[in-house]
């Protein structure tokens, strides 16, 4: 969703996203919630973080809270490291309105937090 929004922000940023126990697709929560934004993340793929670590970055963006400490170390040159921790909305358990909640939840949070960091780091 993170990736997503940073697309809406910006469409001329190269975004990557990966994670350190990347799913096999994209939870389709995640799609169906981001659709309020008018974001499609459908043609999205979940990556490993191993996959960019000799890549240089100008920012580096770790989001879930086991993401900060077990992010490998990159060896490619990263300009800002910064944390921005979210719960993991795949985790969420209850009724499908009760998933969906959490996932449209999570989804606002990031829409701030990343909203803040781009107008303040990026931009």
């Amino acid at each position: 969703m993170a990736h997503g929004f940073l697309n809406a922000f910006d469409p001329t940023l190269e975004v990557v996203s990966a994670g350190t126990e990347p799913a096999k697709a994209v939870h389709s929560m995640a799609i169906e919630v981001m659709k309020a934004y008018n974001i499609d993340i459908s043609t999205h793929r979940p990556r490993s973080v191993d996959d960019y670590l000799d890549r240089s970055f100008d920012h580096v963006i770790t989001v879930c809270g086991g993401a900060k400490e077990s992010c490998p170390m990159f060896t490619g040159q990263v300009r800002k490291r910064t944390h921005i921790g979210f719960e993991d909305p795949a985790h969420a358990t209850g009724t499908v309105a009760e998933i969906r909640a959490e996932f449209e939840r999570i989804r606002d949070e990031i829409l701030v937090g990343f909203y803040a960091y781009y107008r303040n780091e990026i931009k």
